[in-house]
């Protein structure tokens, strides 16, 4: 049995230029961070000539061609496999649709996977490079390159996206305080919905190829805000980042009206009376997670734990995509 993980994510300064659409025509910049939630893929050998697949649903086939999941069906056809003789099984600690970044964890961590069951070796970022291959070119998703990277370097990093396709990768040069003092004072709360990446990501894509001015100009100032965001990072200036991630939010919600809703803008507004600096909804918007800046950790959980959200605690995770079991 061989079990593999990849962490999910949350980006910290500059999404969303992270789409070929933004990035071929102007570079993109962004500083994501994995955090110690997970997707698990577990390759069990069977003695059946048949794929058994086990995620939200059950699919048993002859053939890799007739699944249904489009992730496993391109990746096994990605590496010419039939399927046969396997079990493949996916499990998550943080739903799907939550905006940290699940489906391309689940990506890196299933070619992870089938590469070990095949006595492989991958390299981290030719890892990353694939599980982009998959889901932009293969299966035509209008989305970013960022969960792929992030959930294959782990860390906090820099990623620069070159007009060319390359990915400059850099870790954040964070002082051990500096890092403590930001994994105790960002917090994270569920919203309660659930939504498709893909389908505000679409709206976004589409202005950018249509060279829209004023999504274009949005995605120039979150670039600048992502660079600033690395400077006081670095700086160990955590008041400043906060309060960026504050003018971050307000940038973010102008790309689309279904960005944000009613519940998260009270929600939002609440948090900024109660204790934190600045934040915003993780992901492409429209549901999931929000994350603060705070340092006044008890006053703000316990205000919106009263409003009905649920905290998620995390911490970093440095290690990226790996090999649990062998």
């Amino acid at each position: 049995m061989i079990i593999t993980r990849s962490p999910l994510r949350i980006s910290l300064g500059g999404g969303g230029t992270d789409l070929p659409s933004y990035y071929e025509k102007h570079t993109g910049f962004l500083i994501a961070a994995a955090i110690d939630k997970y997707v698990y893929i577990t390759i069990h050998r069977t003695f059946v000539k048949e794929l058994l697949i086990k995620y939200s649903k059950m699919e048993r086939v002859d053939r890799s061609s007739a699944v249904e999941h489009p992730i496993i069906r391109e990746v096994l056809k990605e590496l010419e496999m039939s399927g046969q003789y396997l079990e493949i099984t996916s499990l998550a600690d943080i739903p799907a649709g939550t905006g940290l970044g699940s489906s391309g964890s689940f990506t890196t961590a299933l070619l992870k996977a089938l590469y070990t069951h095949n006595n492989q070796i991958i390299s981290t970022r030719y890892l990353a490079e694939q599980a982009c291959v998959i889901e932009l070119d293969r299966l035509r998703e209008p989305i970013g390159k960022q969960d792929q990277y992030i959930a294959a370097f782990g860390g906090i990093t820099a990623f620069e996206f070159l007009p060319d396709g390359k990915v400059e990768i850099s870790p954040v040069q964070i002082g051990k305080e500096t890092l403590y003092n930001l994994e105790d004072n960002l917090v994270l709360f569920f919203t309660g919905y659930s939504r498709s990446a893909s389908k505000i990501l679409k709206e976004q894509d589409d202005k950018s190829k249509d060279n829209d001015d004023e999504i274009t100009n949005n995605l120039h100032f979150v670039k600048e805000l992502g660079k600033k965001s690395l400077v006081a990072l670095e700086s160990g200036n955590l008041l400043e980042f906060g309060e960026l991630m504050n003018v971050h939010w307000e940038h973010k919600k102008k790309r689309s009206g279904s960005m944000s809703n009613e519940n998260i803008n009270r929600w939002y507004d609440l948090a900024l009376k109660n204790g934190a600096v600045g934040g915003k909804l993780i992901g492409a918007g429209g549901g999931g997670f929000l994350m603060f800046y705070t340092e006044n950790k008890m006053k703000l959980r316990h205000t919106l734990m009263n409003a009905g959200l649920e905290e998620v605690r995390f911490k970093f995770d440095f290690e990226g995509t790996k090999v649990v079991v062998q």
